[in-house]
Order: structure tokens, then sequence, then C-alpha cells
């Protein structure tokens, strides 16, 4: 047998998980700054460093990728939501801790607010035809209406708040804050993007939704 040679390479073999986290991250950077219709594959494979057709193996198509994409964003809020530990915690605690994790993320990740405006022009075909999305909210729904449950009997919170209603409301007065940011800096002649806007952004949220839950 012949010996083998210093300058020989060992073929290396794919690790699949690696291989999918690769593509999904580059994609993310892709949809989120060109959208679903500008993203390209090649790009994306590029950006990941692995070949385009890996994206057909992993995905199937760029429609697939785009939905592997979103239910990833989700369930990056969903698993941060299940972190807070918010049973057991007095029920305006409780609430407040949602509000501003909730505020927190979109902070922290402008991307997520391109992605499901991008998602709302195509009126929301691919999260249709998800089948992981509405069991990923169905636990943050119960949580959201047990913490209710527990704040009517403990006398700080009315009767008949909506849980599905509280968490849009939760989630929109943040959502809306930055999505909009330029131009509400813009129309206000102050910039809201700076630390100081944001916290108090941030309190503003939480005590606005707290007084209208309160008796």
């Amino acid at each position: 047998m012949p010996a083998k040679r210093s300058g020989d390479t060992v073929p290396q073999r794919r690790d699949p998980v690696a291989t999918r986290k690769k593509l999904l991250t580059a994609a993310r950077q892709e949809f989120a700054r060109h959208g679903l219709a500008g993203a390209r594959v090649d790009e994306i494979a590029e950006r990941a460093g692995v070949n385009k057709q890996l994206v057909y193996h992993y995905f199937g198509d760029k429609d697939a990728l785009y939905l592997a994409v979103l239910e990833w964003v989700y369930e990056d809020i969903r698993e941060q939501e299940r972190r807070l530990n918010l049973k057991g915690l007095p029920p305006e605690k409780a609430i407040r801790k949602l509000i501003e994790a909730s505020f927190d993320h979109l902070a922290a990740n402008p991307d997520f607010i391109v992605l499901l405006n991008d998602e709302n022009r195509g009126g929301a075909r691919h999260v249709r035809g998800s089948t992981r999305l509405e069991a990923m909210h169905s636990p943050l729904v119960r949580s959201v209406s047990h913490i209710l449950n527990e704040g009517v009997r403990s006398g700080v919170f009315r009767k008949g708040i909506d849980p599905v209603q509280l968490y849009i409301s939760i989630a929109g007065l943040s959502y809306f804050f930055f999505s909009n940011t330029p131009t509400l800096s813009a129309i206000f002649g102050k910039d809201l993007s700076s630390r100081a806007q944001r916290r108090a952004r941030r309190r503003h949220v939480a005590d606005l939704v707290l007084q209208s839950l309160r008796p």
C-alpha cells in the first residue's frame, strides 16, 4: 500500500445541522435586505459558503427557505418568552416583564420587523401555510390568560380582558414604534432611536398597558 503523501487532504464530511444553520443565517440576512422577491438563492449560498444545490437539498425551494426563516424568527421570540419564567410572579410584574421583553426583542432584532412587513405585504401566504406557527403561539396565549385570571383573583386586573387582544396590543405598541422610528423622528423633531428615547418609550408602553388592565 503506498504511503500517504504529506500534501494529501482528507475530504471533510459535511455537517448537515451546521450547513442548514449557515443557510438559514445567510437567508435571514438576504431576505431582510431584499425581501422575498428580491432575494437571490445564489447570494444566499455564497454568503453561507456552500454550493447552491444545497439550498434545494435542505429546503426544496426559495419559498420553503423563506418560511423556515420566518419560523425561526418567531421561535426566537417565543423561546425568549419561555425563558422569562412568568409563572408564579405577581400578575402586574409578570405583564410588565412580558412587555419589556417584547420591546427589547424588537430593539435587538430589527430584521424581525423587516421580515414581518414583507410577509404582510404578501398577505401572510407563508405564515398561513406553516404547520408550526400556531402551535408556537398556543402556550403563550395560555400563559397570558393564566396571568390575567390570577390578576382578577387578586383584585389587580379587571375582568373580561381577551388574552389575544392584550398580546396584540403589547406587540403593536412596540412594533409601530420601531417600524416607524425614522418618520416619527422626522415628524416630531427628535431622535427616537436614542437610548434615552427608547427607555422612555419602553416605560410608557408598560405603564399604559398596565393602567388599562386595572379595575
